[in-house]
Formats: C-alpha cells, sequence, structure tokens
C-alpha cells in the first residue's frame, strides 16, 4: 500500500479501491476549504457590502381593470390589450338623404350657367303676351255670354217701329234683325200682320266667331225726305235702307246725307 493510503489499485476487484479512495478526496477538499478561509482572514482587502436588491412585482392586468401610472399632472392607462377596430355604422335613411343632396347640390354647383339678361327680358315679355292672351279670350267669352243671354242662339233681335206701312201707333210694324248661319236678314211685319211678312237681305259676314255676331236695327231720316229710314247695325258697320213706296231698299252711293 503507499503512503498516505489515498489510492488503492486492486486487479481483481475495483469495489474495494473505491471504497478507501472516496475518504481520501473527502480529506483533500476539507484541507482546500481550510486554507481558503485562513487566508480570506488574513487579508487586509475590505470587500463592498451586498447592495440590497428588490424584487418588484408585477401585477398582470385585466380587461376590466386597466393599469393607470401617474407622472406628475399626466396620466397614463395602459390596457393590455390593443384598440378595437373601428367598423363603419350604417347610415340611417335621414343621414343618407342628406348626403346624397349635398353631393348632388356639389356636383350640380359647378356646372350652372350664367344667365343672361336678355333672357330675363324674354321670359317677361312671354309671359306679358301670355297675359294679354289670356285676357282677350277671357274677354271675348263674357261677351259671347252676354249675347247668348240677350240675343240667344241664332243671334235674334226684336222691336216695334212705326214706318208708314199701314201701320199707327197702336199697331205699329214688327221688325225681326236674324244672324242665320252668318247670313243677316230684316223680316217686316207690316202694321204687326206677319201675313203681308217682307223680307230685306243683309251682307254675308265671314270671320271668326261671325255666326254668333247679332244683327240690329234702329229708324231715322237718312235723307231727309221726312221719312224713317232703316239702319241695320252689325258692330261698328252700318247699312242703310232708305223707306221709298211702302218698303225699304238700300241706299246707293250720295243717297245718305250727313252722318249716322
Amino acid at each position: 500500500m503507499p503512503a498516505g493510503g489515498t489510492y488503492l489499485q486492486s486487479r481483481k476487484t475495483g469495489t474495494s479501491s473505491q471504497q478507501y479512495a472516496a475518504p481520501a478526496k473527502q480529506q483533500q477538499i476539507q484541507a482546500d476549504e481550510d486554507m481558503l478561509n485562513e487566508e480570506e482572514e488574513n487579508d487586509d482587502d475590505v470587500w463592498p457590502a451586498r447592495m440590497p436588491t428588490s424584487a418588484r412585482r408585477y401585477q398582470f392586468m385585466s380587461p376590466e381593470q386597466p393599469m393607470v401610472i401617474r407622472q406628475g399632472n399626466r396620466q397614463y392607462i395602459l390596457h393590455p390589450d390593443p384598440p378595437p377596430k373601428l367598423r363603419a355604422s350604417r347610415p340611417s335613411p335621414e343621414q343618407h338623404r342628406q348626403r346624397q343632396e349635398v353631393e348632388e347640390y356639389e356636383t350640380e354647383e359647378p356646372s350652372r350657367p350664367r344667365r343672361h339678361g336678355l333672357l330675363f327680358l324674354g321670359v317677361g315679355m312671354l309671359a306679358m303676351l301670355a297675359l294679354w292672351a289670356g285676357g282677350s279670350m277671357l274677354l271675348h267669352w263674357w261677351q259671347v255670354t252676354q249675347d247668348d243671354w240677350r240675343y240667344g242662339r241664332p243671334r235674334t233681335f226684336q222691336t216695334d217701329a212705326v214706318v208708314g206701312h199701314n201701320d199707327s201707333a197702336e199697331s205699329p210694324s214688327h221688325f225681326i234683325a236674324i244672324n242665320l248661319n252668318r247670313h243677316v236678314e230684316v223680316i217686316e211685319c207690316p202694321g204687326g200682320d206677319c201675313s203681308h211678312a217682307l223680307i230685306y237681305l243683309g251682307p254675308i259676314l265671314f270671320g271668326d266667331g261671325e255666326d254668333v255676331t247679332p244683327a240690329t236695327v234702329t229708324f231715322q231720316d237718312a235723307n231727309g225726305d221726312g221719312k224713317p229710314d232703316m239702319v241695320i247695325h252689325i258692330q261698328d258697320q252700318r247699312m242703310v235702307f232708305l223707306n221709298e213706296n211702302g218698303k225699304f231698299r238700300p241706299a246707293k252711293p250720295g243717297e245718305v246725307k250727313g252722318t249716322l
């Protein structure tokens, strides 16, 4: 066996050699630690003391209670989750209509042409023309309506007069003026007796609405012979029939004296 008994080698069995080697190794480690402690005690250097350490325990944040950090006058709120994505909400019908009106106004506003002053003048003249035409039509309608009430259809006018044709104040002659399909006729019943009726043909009327134009008769001395003559009135026209030999005849040019 070697000196110190630190190691024992045996070719037969390895178990007995390991049993002797383990105590020797433990003794060597213990000797090294004792030597190190003696050196530290004899060392004059002073090692700094270990700084105190602290561990901060972080608190897990929940979505219901986010962490609040205050720094001076500012306050920070920490949320554990990212901010939610904004979803486009469907506009209400009223907002959609207002937005559509604004878009239409914005699109139509630049394309609005500038109106010239003559345009307003032309529109005013057309309005005046339409007003005048409407007024004329209304006046004509009112005149025709009044003639319907007074003369009827066909237009008929009647009167009595003493003209010296077998008549008298008690039995005057009866005259009927009629516009029958634009043909003016005057019928005389001498002394009120229509069995001896006389028919005088007047003018033929032309133009729009002349079929409803009334014809009237009056009596006055047109040639100065002292006898009443017959005057046919058609609007602003006059036709004279002279009283001669118990009946009337159309006057010739130059036979009528003065103005009627």
